[in-house]
């Protein structure tokens, strides 16, 4: 199965393919939409929404992770982000993706089997499960990683009781 992962935010979005399943992991693509600062908003959406449709459609993932919105000590960059995120779950509704919605604290469990994992724990996990040579630069590219990684788990879970209860 081939999940993709997003770390959503309208100055970065991070992107992560990665092929999940028979008890391998292997990164497919990954790395991260940009835009400017200086851009209007909606033109920056529309970007993220271009780029990310033509990902969607080159890879055709089975199903997308994205981390839930998170209200942390810097609530100024809740909307940015919130606005990132309904881009892409548009951009997952119009390839008829089935989303896995995934907290921070879900991924950092998944991936180092410790919720309260630090930022570089993940990365190193991620380069380690994945067999990169080095650690996926930037970060927004890692924890798209991670999240791809902790969906993909996700659905084959599901996928299996969904199996099981037939």
């Amino acid at each position: 199965m081939l999940a993709l992962g997003i770390d959503p935010g309208t100055a970065i979005c991070g992107f992560g393919f990665v092929e999940v399943g028979g008890g391998q992991l292997r990164a497919k693509n990954f790395g991260v939409i940009t835009t400017s600062h200086k851009a209007l908003m909606q033109d920056r959406l529309l970007k993220i929404h271009t780029e990310l449709d033509a990902l969607i459609k080159n890879f055709r993932p089975q199903v997308m992770g994205v981390e839930k919105l998170f209200f942390g000590k810097n609530s100024t960059t809740a909307i940015p982000v919130g606005q990132a995120r309904g881009i892409v779950l548009l951009c997952a509704a119009q390839n008829n993706l089935d989303v896995i919605e995934i907290s921070p604290n879900e991924v950092k469990q998944s991936i180092t089997g410790y919720g309260g994992a630090n930022k570089e724990q993940v990365i190193y996990m991620v380069t380690k499960l994945l067999k990169l040579d080095e650690p996926p630069k930037p970060d927004d590219a890692a924890d798209a990683l991670a999240i791809a990684i902790a969906a993909g788990y996700e659905a084959n879970s599901l996928a299996r009781r969904n199996f099981l209860e037939t």
